[in-house]
């Protein structure tokens, strides 16, 4: 398969609007694949990297994959879509299904880490953590902390409002899967 560079300056609109809507994150550890949705996070340039940004739940099973591989890759779609990638992404566990065979997703070999891109979500940025961080709930603005973390001092873990690790991803490659 072909990859298209693609310089990430001038693709950061497209890639800030996808996010709006969620974006793909994908993690690899071993022979097992995941993919994720987010819609928390940014581009940036941060210690004179381009990095992506991305806000991942300690409970979720991503976070575990992030904290053994630290590398993933960012999948974009580009035009229309199987909207069924969305709702399994976003609403079921890595944990219990293998979501890459359910959705029979073609999984092309990253060229710089060792996590794949998704030919079905084309738009791919390739990334290495230089740097996490457990998100510190306390420091945030009130109505941020009960609208996003109510069952926080609960520490249950299942109401889905558990806290954050942020994520810095230097992008070392970018690309169109074509």
């Amino acid at each position: 398969m072909n990859k298209r560079p693609i310089n990430i300056i001038d693709s950061a609109s497209d890639i800030l609007r996808a996010l709006q809507k969620g974006v793909f994150i994908t993690t690899r550890n071993g022979d097992k694949v995941n993919s994720m949705v987010v819609e928390w996070g940014t581009l940036g340039n941060n210690w004179g990297r381009q990095v992506f940004v991305c806000y991942v739940r300690e409970s979720r099973y991503t976070h575990e994959m992030l904290e053994q591989n630290p590398e993933f890759t960012v999948n974009i779609p580009v035009g229309e879509y199987d909207k069924r990638i969305f709702r399994v992404c976003g609403g079921k566990s890595g944990r219990d299904m293998d979501k890459v065979s359910e959705l029979g997703l073609t999984l092309v070999e990253g060229s710089k880490v060792g996590v794949p891109a998704i030919k079905e979500l084309p738009l791919t940025l390739e990334c290495k953590v230089i740097y996490r961080q457990k998100e510190d709930h306390t420091l945030l603005p009130e109505d941020i902390r009960q609208r996003f973390y109510p069952a926080i001092t609960t520490r249950n873990h299942d109401t889905d409002q558990d806290e954050h690790f942020i994520y810095f991803g230097e992008v070392v490659d970018a690309y169109v899967v074509e």
